[in-house]
């Protein structure tokens, strides 16, 4: 076959001219080593921590290790389709997270993903995962209260909006039902919830959900799931993801754009179920990008882990809309101790700390809390007044009663005044227990806690109590319904709601004695 040159050379100068100068520039690495779900990838030589990569299969990676002649990275999605020799993209984001309206209601992973099966998620934003936490010129004291709807939260340890209050206690202990019964209790008011669920079982966290349904509260909460079955990397980023998605709607007016003084951001609670797995999870990944193990094998920088997402939490000064982000971190502890590693570290990084304690469940008193050992170091500031004039000696009348009950415990024969005060701390401990998914308004709270503390119950048997609290509120609904505005308000407790009060409380328990036959 005869070649022809002029052919050739035609068929050469065609090509020439079709081409289309294109280049396709893109930093790309090549994965050296694969396995439980870590990634070690060369030629990525500015590559910077915490961004995302792009690997083959749709599998993200995101960047934690950076070493002189690889980077580490954790792998989100179908690690096992990896393989030594796959090639790797920078994408020059760091991780990002989807935000916004379209969120609420719906069941997401640490990505942004949904998981509710209720299609696609029209995001109107994207906010970064690790965020720098407001600075102090940014924000403002915490001031408002943010109502649990418990009574003995909300009289004792009460949270204001922008606080860092940690719920810690052995399994079983209600901790999980408190961080409900207070996203609940959100339901009337203007507080967008989040709650991140870390390492729990997919059954309890369908629970969950529907728990919030059932009670009309999924509307106004966004669910962040990294379940027991998802890798270690998604349950690291889940309170990060969670943080973000709050972030947007503090950081944010109604109307979606920046938030000022003319324009205010909106108040959330982010609720962390738990961190002591998300510790856990922290760890697996540090251990296996061969990060040096130093106390109870957690990373050095474990305690940075916890105190760079809590830190967010802030209440934002008005120039910078007054929004606010309130954090209830859940840790549990293994046999009420907490003195262990995660446990101190996060009880240093809050401002306060509800400890349930395994006895008190079990003896039916719930919400647990144990009153000596449980504080809140910011919240008085923003606690309701009238709330905060009656419980002022809550706390010290239910330590001295289980001083002096331990003391009874002997049989030792009692004077007057001290069976009076046993007697007296009985009817509050029985008064401040309360139903699962049942939150009191905190005009209620003060109702009971005002007959309780002033004398009203200590003729009453205590099985009755639970009855006269019905009646009680029953009786305020139809016939002072104003002194109960009122006593939400800021002016606190006036010696004409004293008297009104006095005289309310007063004509319910002289009711209730003579129909249920109570001598008094």
């Amino acid at each position: 076959m005869e070649i022809k040159v002029d052919e050739i050379s035609k068929i050469i100068r065609q090509q020439i001219e079709g081409y289309d100068k294109q280049t396709d520039l893109a930093e790309v690495g090549t994965v050296i080593s694969v396995g439980d779900g870590i990634a070690r990838i060369y030629g990525l030589d500015k590559a910077m921590a915490g961004e995302l990569l792009a690997l083959p299969h749709d599998v993200m990676g995101m960047v934690l290790n950076l070493e002189e002649d690889n980077v580490g990275a954790v792998l989100l999605g179908e690690a096992a389709l990896i393989k030594e020799g796959d090639q790797v993209r920078r994408t020059r984001r760091i991780m990002q997270v989807p935000a916004g309206e379209a969120m609420l209601g719906r069941v997401v992973d640490p990505l942004g993903n949904p998981l509710d099966g209720k299609g696609p998620i029209q995001a109107s934003a994207t906010m970064n995962l690790e965020r720098i936490a407001p600075g102090v010129v940014q924000r403002q004291p915490v001031k408002e209260p943010l109502q649990t709807g418990l009574k003995t939260i909300d009289s004792m340890t009460p949270i204001g909006r922008g606080q860092r209050e940690l719920i810690i206690g052995d399994r079983q202990t209600g901790k999980t039902a408190i961080a409900l019964d207070t996203i609940i209790n959100q339901k009337h008011l203007d507080v967008i919830s989040i709650y991140v669920a870390i390492g729990q079982k997919q059954s309890t966290i369908a629970q969950v959900v529907k728990t919030l349904e059932d009670h009309d509260a999924m509307r106004k909460t966004i669910v962040v799931a990294a379940a027991a079955s998802s890798p270690a990397p998604m349950q690291y980023l889940a309170p990060y993801g969670g943080a973000a998605i709050g972030e947007y709607f503090q950081f944010h007016g109604a109307d979606g754009k920046e938030a000022s003084k003319d324009n205010p951001g909106h108040h959330v609670l982010c609720i962390y179920d738990d961190l002591s797995k998300h510790a856990a999870a922290y760890r697996e990944i540090s251990l296996l990008l061969r990060r040096p193990p130093g106390r109870e094998a957690y990373p050095g920088d474990v305690f940075y882990l916890h105190s760079r997402l809590l830190e967010r939490a802030s209440k934002l000064s008005d120039a910078n809309g007054g929004g606010s982000l309130t954090a209830l971190p859940i840790i549990e502890t293994q046999a009420g101790d907490i003195s262990a590693y995660i446990p101190t570290n996060v009880i240093s990084i809050t401002d306060g700390q509800i400890f349930l304690e395994s006895d008190l469940f079990y003896a039916g008193v719930r919400p647990a809390m144990n009153v000596g050992l449980s504080v809140s170091r910011v919240g008085g500031n923003a606690q309701v007044k009238a709330m905060k004039q009656i419980a002022g000696t809550l706390r010290l009348s239910l330590a001295q009663f289980r001083e002096l009950e331990a003391f009874a415990q002997f049989g030792s024969d009692l004077d007057k005044a001290t069976q009076a005060q046993l007697n007296r701390g009985r009817k509050l401990v029985e008064v401040l227990k309360q139903g699962q998914y049942e939150p009191l308004p905190v005009t209620k709270q003060v109702l009971i806690i005002y007959a309780a503390a002033n004398g009203f119950l200590d003729d009453l048997p205590v099985e009755l109590l639970s009855q006269f609290e019905k009646d009680l509120y029953q009786h305020f609904d139809l016939n002072y319904s104003e002194l109960l505005v009122q006593l939400g308000e800021k002016a606190g407790l006036t010696d004409e709601l004293k008297e009104g009060l006095k005289k309310g409380v007063g004509e319910v328990a002289a009711q209730f004695k003579a129909t249920h036959g109570v001598a008094g």
